[in-house]
């Protein structure tokens, strides 16, 4: 990845713990997606248990606590770190614009957006703002409205944003899915 190092970021981010504190929106929902997770595949909770042997991986996620994604997916990135020993911090979208600009998703600030660096600000990889199953329909709504002036614009997506609820589904359907994400991009670093 060529991405700016993020060494100096480190000491700007929260911790999980003062990110679940400080909430002042969704603070329920998240803490309850937090509660509910569990290890659905046993060989995905043996990968990050083992990943507790390595010294030299760090995790910064950029989030808000306004964001519907970053309350669906954050508590299953956060309880797959905790497995994993991964040092987390986060960094609040708003005093991290600089940051975020380096990490759009089709020109947009979406969040969380999970950054995975070396000990020495190094990025190795990323995983956001949400699960591939359900940003398919955000790419293609893209595709298709690309005037976000149009006078339609908001009622299409509202209708996307509901068939992204959708396949997130209820409680910790998608929670496998990000397991196997975050898998997938751990694996290769």
């Amino acid at each position: 990845m060529n991405k700016p190092n993020l060494a100096d970021k480190w000491e700007k981010g929260i911790s999980p713990q003062e990110f679940m504190e400080g909430m002042t929106q969704n603070k329920d929902e998240f803490h309850h997606g937090y509660e509910l997770f569990n290890w659905t595949d046993l060989d995905d909770h043996e990968f990050f248990k083992l990943l507790a042997h390595r010294d030299d991986l760090r995790s910064l996620i950029l989030a808000a606590d306004w964001c519907g994604d970053v309350v669906r997916n954050v508590p299953v990135v956060f309880r797959a770190f905790e497995e994993a020993e991964i040092p987390t911090k986060i960094l609040i979208l708003e005093d991290n614009f600089d940051t975020m600009d380096d990490y759009l998703t089709m020109g947009g600030r979406s969040v969380p957006v999970v950054i995975i660096t070396d000990t020495g600000g190094h990025v190795l990889a990323q995983w956001g703002p949400r699960p591939e199953h359900v940003q398919e329909l955000m790419i293609a709504f893209k595709q298709e409205n690309p005037d976000r002036e149009a006078p339609d614009y908001q009622e299409k997506m509202a209708v996307v944003r509901k068939g992204m609820a959708e396949r997130y589904g209820e409680g910790s359907a998608s929670h496998a899915m990000i397991i196997r994400e975050l898998r997938e991009i751990l694996s290769g670093v």
